[in-house]
């Protein structure tokens, strides 16, 4: 095992940043999977949204149908469920959850495609990391089927809008 000083926050960062653990880090400052086991299995919940903004023609197209490669968002919908259930596979330090639920909205307001997803666990972990993804996959989708029209769409701001379950309970965007 390499030998590394523990990771310790930047001074810029909130206190409350700078008192909480980084649970991913052991105490050698190596990254590893935290263990569990010990948890009880909650009721987890996790809702993230993010938006895709595009021209005004390629926003057209899409709540036409006139796209070449077919249902935009309802590709990318199925998309960011599959995100969700590969979550593990793509982030290193995820645990495999088992899954009780996906939602995935996919809503045109004016140039951008607003994107909520929702996801459901009876498990030991939350399920933000699957939410967060759920709404990347779909994003990205969007992205891939319209890319031809308009390079210069732009994905942002993924972010966790709420979490509820597990020890630390319920959190929600303000």
């Amino acid at each position: 095992m390499s030998k590394r000083a523990s990771p310790k926050p930047a001074s810029s960062k909130p206190a409350e940043a700078a008192s909480t653990k980084l649970t991913h880090f052991n105490d050698a400052g190596d990254a590893h999977m935290v263990d569990v086991g010990a948890k009880a299995e909650t009721e987890r919940v996790a809702i993230a949204t993010g938006t895709i903004t595009m021209a005004p023609a390629t926003v057209t197209a899409v709540r036409g149908g006139k796209v070449g490669k077919g249902d935009v968002l309802g590709v990318a919908r199925l998309a960011g469920i599959g995100g969700a259930k590969l979550t593990a596979a793509l982030i290193p330090l995820c645990h495999p959850l088992r899954l009780t639920g996906i939602d995935v909205d996919l809503q045109v307001q004016g140039n951008t495609v607003k994107i909520t997803a929702t996801v459901r666990a009876f498990d030991r972990s939350g399920v933000e990391m699957e939410a967060l993804t759920a709404v990347s996959a779909a994003a990205l989708t969007v992205y891939d089927m319209c890319k031809a029209m308009d390079r210069a769409m732009v994905i942002s701001e993924i972010r966790l809008e709420e979490k509820r379950g597990g020890k630390s309970g319920t959190w929600k965007r303000t």
